[in-house]
């Protein structure tokens, strides 16, 4: 069995070494123990300072893509490199790489097809009061949508299977995290989180700058996701809510017709039928878009076939470190 353990990094120079350093050279269970670096186009040394410590295999992206397209670009790679499991973990060091082993254990044993370490957000000392509110809050939202228990959403210290990975697609460019919860939970895959600890922070946050920032970003991730996966029952809460509306204003309008004989109330007729019209057509919305729901399941089904053909063959392949030519930094 071939673990591939991924790093995205941006400008991350100052502590790869140590994060690499820090990763287990062998674990039980595993055959082939490999690190791969994604270089999200830093303008630092990220891709020297890995390759100087030995780093399996680097991969540099021609230019910053975020997270999520770093991610991405890393599963894509490990998949092409044979991986079996995949474990993804934070280039600031920031999980404890000893509890890597806690992570693969229920896929060695075949009860998860994704596994992720549950930091404990509500008592990390490292987060401020409001951050552990909103982590527990982010939580529960994330529990809610994607039907899947989830202590921890934003949490990318996780490990995939090859099957899994395969069918993962991220569309958001902020964040992985969020996305694939939800779309794991829609493909009813069998989602685990273990206790993990954490490191001492090394540098503030690149995805959190901002509260707001953060929110609007992460509810954005989250609607879009959502309705993607659940667009039916999305369309039809909002078209409930408009005829209910509609309802309304309209026994109340048919209230004091016959008491008052109605005079001065004909806005409200006229805002009911609105409303009614609005709600239906928002219904009607609703399954056009669970059919196209219906299409792109079968569409994410060939994608899935033909990557596992594709990846399966003799594609090409990052280069291992040790077969690189040497690059300069832009």
């Amino acid at each position: 069995m071939k673990l591939i353990i991924q790093i995205p990094c941006y400008n991350e120079a100052q502590t790869i070494i140590e994060t690499v350093q820090a990763l287990p050279r062998q674990l039980p269970g595993i055959d082939e123990l490999e690190y791969l670096v994604v270089d999200d186009g830093s303008t630092d040394n990220t891709a020297q300072a890995a390759q100087s410590i030995g780093v399996h295999h680097i991969l540099r992206l021609p230019h910053h893509v975020g997270l999520a397209g770093g991610f991405m670009a890393g599963l894509e790679a490990c998949l092409d490199l044979g991986a079996d499991i995949i474990v993804n973990t934070d280039a600031d060091n920031q999980y404890n790489a000893e509890d890597i082993q806690l992570l693969l254990e229920p896929i060695q044993a075949g009860r998860a097809d994704i596994v992720i370490g549950d930091r404990g957000v509500a008592s990390l000392d490292t987060f401020s009061p409001l951050k552990r509110y909103l982590q527990r809050l982010g939580s529960w939202v994330i529990e809610r949508a994607s039907g899947v228990r989830t202590p921890d959403a934003t949490s990318g210290f996780r490990a995939i299977t090859r099957a899994a990975a395969l069918r993962t697609i991220v569309l958001s460019e902020y964040s992985y995290t969020l996305e694939t919860l939800i779309q794991a939970g829609a493909r009813r895959m069998a989602v685990q989180y273990v206790p993990v600890r954490t490191n001492t922070q090394t540098r503030p946050s690149r995805l959190i700058r901002n509260i707001p920032e953060y929110l609007a970003y992460s509810s954005a991730t989250v609607l879009r996701a959502y309705t993607m996966y659940r667009p039916l029952r999305v369309f039809t809460t909002i078209s409930f809510l408009m005829l209910l509306g509609g309802m309304v204003g309209a026994i109340r309008f048919l209230y004091f017709y016959f008491t008052t004989g109605g005079a001065g109330h004909v806005q409200s007729l006229i805002l009911s039928a609105v409303l009614l019209i609005v709600g239906f057509q928002v219904f009607l919305i609703g399954l056009i878009a669970d059919l196209i729901g219906f299409n792109r399941k079968i569409l994410e089904e060939v994608l899935y076939r033909l990557r596992s053909l594709e990846l399966g063959g003799n594609s090409a392949r990052p280069m291992p470190n040790h077969e690189r030519p040497p690059t300069n930094d832009r």
